[in-house]
């Protein structure tokens, strides 16, 4: 009897590890993923520590029908979705996929503004947890995602950054991103996402 109801215990213990396992990896979107209507839409809103307010608005993405296949709406533009989901070949990516809690990466980036100013960030990623997220557009099972590193430009500028980003494989993006960098702190969050039935 007394054995049984060890055997027993065991079980139930198992069966409670088992239920709270790890979540699979996740491994990037493919053009498959997104549907011709699907809609997300963001807010913003950068404040330096004085208060002044550098941006503030909201940002809208759609899945559209281009001559060539689906395509993002990014603004003015209309990205092809094959470009979109392309996978990345850099040895230092944004994501670095599958994406799974503890994986770690360093994340490098080159960029040049629309003014001809150039500038690099580097940073190291870890992704901390995969848990339920609420933003205002709904709660969702997101990883966060910390990167820490630099930014530097070619006018001088040089500033300590720390990014999180709350990613969530349902919406296939970031449902939330804050970003503190030097005396600016950056947010935006999901506040719509849409999808036909």
């Amino acid at each position: 009897m007394k054995t049984q109801l060890i055997t027993l215990l065991c079980l139930i213990i198992l069966s409670a590890c088992d239920s709270q396992k790890k979540p699979d990896l996740t491994q990037q979107p493919t053009i498959e993923d997104y549907q011709l209507g699907e809609t997300w839409v963001w807010k913003y809103k950068g404040v330096t520590t004085e208060g002044e307010v550098r941006s503030d608005g909201t940002d809208k993405r759609m899945i559209v029908q281009m001559n060539e296949g689906l395509g993002m709406t990014i603004g003015n533009d209309t990205i092809p979705l094959a470009d979109i989901v392309k996978p990345d070949e850099s040895e230092t990516p944004k994501y670095d996929w599958p994406l799974e809690v503890g994986k770690t990466w360093k994340y490098e980036n080159s960029w040049t503004s629309q003014d001809g100013t150039t500038g690099t960030q580097s940073q190291q990623a870890e992704v901390l947890s995969y848990q339920e997220e609420t933003v205002e557009a709904g709660t969702f099972m997101a990883y966060t995602i910390k990167y820490t590193g630099k930014t530097t430009n070619s006018r001088g500028y040089n500033a300590d950054e720390e990014e999180i980003w709350l990613y969530a494989p349902v919406v296939k993006t970031f449902i939330k991103l804050t970003q503190s960098q030097g005396d600016f702190l950056y947010v935006e969050e999901l506040i719509e996402y849409s999808k036909p039935n």
